[in-house]
């Protein structure tokens, strides 16, 4: 049987509770799609960063790091009661670009292999 680090289990709680906590919240108050990726926790449990990614341009990322930011202490406290462990890491949120570059890479494929077509249907 496999045995999981504490802080592990604590880590994928956290991504789910966060995801059912503010999917909703930031789709009706913000003009973006932000969606929760990944959950960095200490092994002392004291820090977690919280990683998120926006689809919209660069206002909207502002706005929603803005947003995030500002509703971080409403957060914490109530991943304390969710999370029913003695002290509640300190979280910070970080923008995860990874969903954007996977995007762009999809663009660069596609485009290539529309590239490819074209170039066989010409020497056909």
């Amino acid at each position: 049987m496999r045995q999981f680090r504490r802080s592990e289990r604590i880590r994928s709680q956290m991504l789910r509770d966060i995801q059912s906590l503010l999917e909703h919240e930031t789709a009706a108050n913000l003009d973006a799609l932000v969606t929760f990726t990944d959950v960095e926790i200490t092994e002392d449990l004291r820090f977690a960063k919280i990683f998120y990614s926006v689809l919209g341009d660069d206002k909207s990322k502002n706005k929603a790091s803005a947003y995030l930011n500002r509703i971080k202490g409403r957060v914490q406290a109530k991943m304390g009661r969710m999370l029913s462990i003695k002290n509640t890491p300190e979280i910070s949120f970080e923008f995860d670009p990874s969903v954007e570059r996977a995007i762009r890479i999809e663009q660069i494929l596609n485009e290539i292999s529309e590239k490819e077509e074209k170039d066989e249907s010409g020497n056909s």
